[in-house]
C-alpha cells in the first residue's frame, strides 16, 4: 500500500493553489514512478480529510489530471492511473490586455523568437479582471508558462491577487513591475518614470524652442501613474511651464506648445486641430507620440516618439521563457527626434 501522504505535498505558504500542488504531486509521481498504471489514488473524501483541505480542492485536482490523460475514474470505484507513459508537451499561454500596435510589435518578436515548436495559446481580456480571471479559470495546469502583460480598468487588487497566486515557476510578466506581486518570478518592465524622464533629457535641445508642455493623460486608463510623476520631474527640473490633461476638447491651441500623447487617437486629433488651427507642427506646436510603430516615421515626415524597445521586450520575454529564467529585467527606453519637434 502506497502512502500518499508522504507523496502529496501541500505547502501552507506557498502561493501555489493547494488543487495545482496537489496535481504536480501526482503527476510528479507518475512521472519517478512511485506511482504505477492501475494504481487506486486514494479517495476524495479521504485526502481531503488527510491533507485538511476542501473536497474541491482534491476534486479539482482529479480532473485536471483526467483532462491531461494520466487518470481515469469508475463510477463507484474512484480514480485510478491510466497513463504513464507522456511527454508534457511544452505550452504557453499569453494574456494581452488589449490589442494595438505595439503590442503586435510584442506578440511577434515573443512568437518569433520562441520558434514553431512552441506552443502559444493567445488570449485578449480587453483590461477587464472578470474576462481575466474566466481565462485562466481551470487553465493554469495545463500551461508550462503563463506570460502576462497585467493591465486592468478595475479590481486591480483581486487582479494582483490572482496574478500572485500563480505558481511562480511558471509565471512571466511583460511591461511593468507590481508591488504586490512577489517571489521568485521573471519580468520585463518599463520603468516608467525614470524613462520619461530621460527620454524628454535627450529631447531638450529641441524641446528649447517651446515654452510649455502638455501631457494627455486619460482619467480613466490603464496608464502608469509614474509616468506623471517622471514627466512633471522633467519640467519643474528645467524650469518649463507645463500641464496634464485628460483630453483635448476644450484645448485651445497655442504656438510654444508641445503636447506628449499616449494614445494614437489622441496623435490623430492632434495633428488634425494643429493644421485646421494653421499652425506649423515642428515650429510652432510639437509633438512627442508615445510607443513607436511603423507609420510615425511617415506621418508628416515624421512623429517624434519616446518609446521602449518592443522587440527587445518580446525576445527577452521569449528567452526567459525557453531557458526557464528568474530575475526582473529593464527593457531600454528611447527617444526619435523626428520633424514633428
Amino acid at each position: 500500500m502506497k502512502n500518499y501522504l508522504k507523496i502529496i505535498e501541500i505547502n501552507e505558504y506557498s502561493k501555489t493553489p493547494k488543487y495545482l500542488q496537489v496535481f504536480d504531486s501526482i503527476l510528479n509521481a507518475i512521472k519517478t514512478s512511485e506511482i504505477d498504471v492501475n494504481d487506486v489514488l486514494p479517495s476524495i473524501n479521504y485526502l481531503s480529510e488527510s491533507l485538511e483541505v476542501g473536497r474541491n480542492t482534491i476534486e479539482r485536482a482529479y480532473l485536471g489530471l483526467k483532462k491531461f490523460g494520466v487518470v481515469d475514474s469508475v463510477p463507484g470505484k474512484g480514480y485510478f492511473v491510466s497513463n504513464a507513459k507522456f511527454e508534457q508537451s511544452f505550452k504557453v499561454l499569453l494574456l494581452f490586455n488589449k490589442l494595438s500596435d505595439h503590442k503586435k510589435i510584442i506578440y511577434d518578436a515573443f512568437t518569433a523568437k520562441l520558434g514553431s515548436d512552441v506552443s502559444v495559446d493567445f488570449y485578449v481580456y480587453n483590461n477587464s479582471f472578470s474576462q481575466f480571471k474566466k481565462i485562466l479559470e481551470d487553465r493554469i495546469e495545463r500551461y508550462s508558462k503563463i506570460v502576462i502583460i497585467p493591465h486592468f480598468f478595475n479590481e486591480h487588487e483581486n487582479a494582483y491577487a490572482l496574478i500572485d497566486s500563480l505558481p511562480k515557476d511558471k509565471l512571466v510578466l511583460i511591461d511593468k513591475l507590481i508591488p504586490e506581486i512577489v517571489g521568485d518570478f521573471c519580468t520585463v518592465y518599463e520603468d516608467f518614470e525614470k524613462d520619461i524622464l530621460c527620454a524628454l533629457e535627450e529631447l531638450r535641445i529641441r524641446l528649447s524652442k517651446y515654452h510649455t508642455i502638455k501631457l494627455i493623460f486619460p482619467s480613466s486608463s490603464d496608464y502608469s501613474k509614474k509616468i506623471l510623476t517622471g514627466f512633471i520631474d522633467f519640467c519643474q527640473q528645467y524650469a518649463f511651464s507645463y500641464e496634464v490633461l485628460s483630453d483635448l476638447k476644450n484645448e485651445i491651441y497655442l504656438p510654444g506648445t508641445v503636447y506628449i500623447n499616449l494614445r494614437e487617437d489622441h496623435l490623430v486629433e492632434l495633428v488634425e486641430k494643429t493644421v485646421n488651427n494653421d499652425l506649423k507642427i515642428g515650429s510652432e506646436i510639437g509633438i512627442i507620440s508615445y510607443n513607436e510603430t511603423p507609420i510615425k516615421k511617415l506621418i508628416l515626415s515624421g512623429i517624434t516618439t519616446i518609446s521602449t524597445n518592443f522587440v527587445m521586450m518580446g525576445e527577452a520575454a521569449a528567452n526567459m521563457v525557453l531557458n526557464n529564467l528568474k530575475g526582473h529585467l529593464a527593457i531600454p527606453f528611447k527617444a526619435i527626434a523626428r520633424n514633428s519637434l
